[in-house]
């Protein structure tokens, strides 16, 4: 008996003005496509929502059409020679519960199986957000062991993972930025941090002064803004910078905040600040995996997710990341392992 699937997906209906809210999405259903030849049918199991979609949203993403972002799913019909039914896969065909796959593009690939690695650090620490954080550290900041280093936005995904991949590097002292009391305990705590503080509790260059007296070597930001100007502070001479983003203007793209005050130290202490997008670096996945696989295996490392569950939910958890209500990387569960194909 054939089986017709209904396939369905988040549409943008129309552009945000400051924080997103739930009216500008739609959820759209149609049956699921047939596979043409070189392609694969993926039911996605883990979506994920990450921060630069908030950036897509002014203009990166079409207007009622299907939107994308990174997804874990399970090929189910297949007519690409280099994707078997049964499949694990990554690809970028996210937030909708079915999509056409050919491996090789747009990211598309085949999962390798390691037993005893969740499946959710493929979207995160073995995902974009590890590769973003290995290749700050060891391409962009070159760190080097004993190095003192500062993370903001620490208990995101990217943070969490500097965090952890600094202290298997053999980094120094590990400092860290958060968004509340909560956050701070679970920096110091499970997550090894040396010192960490909630950048609501004042300045932060002077709560940046305070966690890190001595100065600090290297510093990944995630945030831009004071987050950044504070780091120029703290950096000694010859430090550099891995600037991965700038959630403080996320949602004011049109009115950024003005440049760190403090930016002529970039020279007067000889700095340096570099930009880092992944999608420059995917040549170090195996990097990634050779370094991290074995830890996670053991259970040294274990992936820092927060997961919403329910397809539906995907827009609650996309703007519950926005307002940091998540430890590590965020992401939906759509409920497809639970049911069957037929």
């Amino acid at each position: 008996m054939t089986t017709t699937r209904t396939a369905r997906s988040f549409q943008l209906t129309a552009r945000p003005t400051g924080f997103p809210t739930p009216g500008l999405f739609s959820l759209a259903e149609a049956p699921a496509p047939a596979p043409g030849p070189g392609e694969a049918l993926v039911e996605n199991l883990y979506l994920s929502v990450d921060p630069y979609h908030r950036e897509e949203m002014d203009g990166g993403w079409e207007l009622n059409t299907p939107l994308e972002g990174r997804a874990i799913g399970r090929v189910i019909d297949s007519r690409d020679p280099a994707l078997a039914e049964g499949d694990l896969v990554f690809h970028r065909y996210g937030w909708r519960t079915h999509a056409l796959v050919t491996a090789g593009v747009h990211g598309t690939r085949k999962l390798p199986s390691y037993d005893g690695v969740p499946l959710t650090a493929h979207l995160s620490i073995l995902g974009g957000t590890g590769l973003t954080a290995y290749v700050s550290l060891t391409r962009t900041l070159e760190l080097r062991a004993g190095e003192d280093l500062f993370v903001s936005a620490a208990a995101g995904g990217v943070g969490t993972a500097v965090g952890r991949i600094a202290r298997l590097l053999g980094a120094g002292r590990i400092v860290g930025s958060a968004g509340s009391a909560a956050k701070v305990a679970r920096l110091t705590g499970a997550l090894g941090f040396d010192a960490a503080f909630d950048y609501h509790d004042g300045p932060v260059g002077e709560l940046l002064a305070k966690a890190a007296p001595d100065g600090i070597d290297v510093a990944v930001d995630n945030v831009g803004g004071d987050h950044l100007e504070a780091a120029i502070s703290a950096l000694r001479d010859h430090g550099r910078i891995a600037w991965v983003g700038a959630i403080a203007q996320y949602h004011s793209a049109g009115r950024p905040p003005a440049a760190p005050r403090n930016l002529f130290d970039v020279v007067e202490k000889s700095l340096r600040l570099e930009g880092v997008l992944v999608r420059n670096h995917t040549d170090a996945q195996g990097e990634l995996e050779d370094l991290l696989v074995p830890h996670l295996q053991s259970g040294l490392i274990t992936p820092d997710v927060t997961v919403v569950d329910g397809f539906e939910r995907t827009v609650d958890g996309f703007l519950g990341m926005l307002r940091g209500e998540n430890t590590g990387k965020m992401l939906i569960r759509t409920g497809a392992e639970n049911r069957s194909d037929g």
